[in-house]
């Protein structure tokens, strides 16, 4: 499920014009039709850098849009309700899980987080990828929804416990006994790597991004991410045979 509070402000709101130019591609004389969005999701322990990189990726490509997570927990100094998070009760979450609302959700240091379904399709649908800063459950989750053909998973480990556990204590935002308690649930997080797509260790975040680029980029053209392409190779055939019948 998604816990994080700094991607706030890049909800699923993109202008029709962008998702038009986003989804669709062009190959030859020929358009093709528009693909379907991906579900993106970014999984690490905390202090892996996986929020820093989601706000990359949504800098770097403005097709590339954050999912708002829905949250039990009380808002932080600064939380706006509808851009860093759904604040909701405990009672409305449970109505809203047990009626099939929630992409995903999870217990999480005591409080409920969850991804609100109807928006996440509605992104797809205009051809826009959905990125996910969110745990192992969630994860699990998306991948065995009816959405999952449509997901690309991303697991970030960092270069050493030591690194990480440096990482927390230099962020200054936590005591010391909620550190130890995040390097717990850290290792928990770490053990299910091997259930991502791609795993990369982030050592240098620079080169970090330049990777997830990568992958995203090669995801975008696999086959089943190009609708259009079989109307196009007909269209390759009829020229062929009209030039040489």
């Amino acid at each position: 499920m998604a816990t994080s509070g700094p991607l706030a402000g890049a909800a699923l709101s993109v202008s029709a014009g962008q998702a038009q130019q986003g989804g669709a591609h062009r190959t030859g004389n020929h358009a093709m039709e528009r693909r379907r969005g991906l579900l993106i999701i970014l999984s690490s322990p905390s202090g892996a850098g996986k929020s820093t990189l989601a706000g990359r990726l949504r800098d770097w490509d403005p097709d590339i849009v954050f999912s708002i997570s829905a949250t039990t927990r009380k808002p932080r100094p600064g939380e706006t309700d509808g851009v860093d998070y759904r604040f909701l009760t405990q009672a409305d979450f449970d109505a809203r899980v047990a009626a099939g609302e929630m992409l995903e959700h999870a217990q999480v240091f005591g409080n409920s987080y969850g991804t609100p379904r109807a928006p996440v399709e509605a992104a797809i649908e205009t051809g826009q990828d959905v990125l996910f800063d969110i745990d192992w459950q969630g994860a699990q989750q998306i991948r065995n929804s009816a959405l999952g053909l449509n997901t690309l998973s991303i697991f970030l480990l960092p270069p050493s416990i030591a690194e990480l556990h440096r990482r927390l204590e230099t962020r200054g935002q936590d005591s010391p006994e909620t550190i130890a308690r995040r390097m717990r649930q850290s290792w928990d997080e770490i053990s299910h790597w091997d259930g991502y797509d791609f795993v990369l260790v982030n050592a240098d975040l620079a080169e970090t991004e330049a990777r997830l680029r990568t992958i995203i980029t090669a995801t975008r053209l696999r086959r089943s991410q190009q609708p259009g392409l079989t109307a196009h190779v007909l269209a390759l055939q009829a020229e062929f045979e009209e030039i040489h019948p």
